[in-house]
């Protein structure tokens, strides 16, 4: 699964990326996982296949989902999620979105 994280300059979630890609290791799954800024999400369109936002720019949800159509689930992290950098429970979030389990 490719999942991408969108926020304000790409860098905020680099942390909560980190931590997903050691959460998906430790349970054996070869995610893709990466951020971006928010002006970034259209020229990615085709790249992945779940798209969470950063709680910071959940204001942009509508404009995206309307960007985005029915390619991609989209979702905004769980803001307590973010804040601890609780890479599993936003993995499971992407998973869900998804349909994976």
């Amino acid at each position: 699964m490719r999942i991408m994280l969108a926020c304000c300059a790409g860098m905020s979630t680099s942390l909560v990326v980190s931590r997903m890609e050691e959460s998906a290791k430790e349970q054996g799954k070869e995610y893709k996982i990466w951020a971006v800024e928010q002006g970034q999400i259209e020229e990615e369109l085709g790249n992945f296949d779940v798209l969470l936002l950063g709680p910071q720019v959940r204001h942009i949800q509508r404009k995206v989902t309307k960007i985005v159509g029915d390619k991609a689930p989209i979702g905004v992290i769980d803001a307590v999620s973010y804040g601890r950098c609780d890479g599993a429970a936003v993995l499971k979030q992407a998973e869900e979105l998804s349909g994976v389990k």
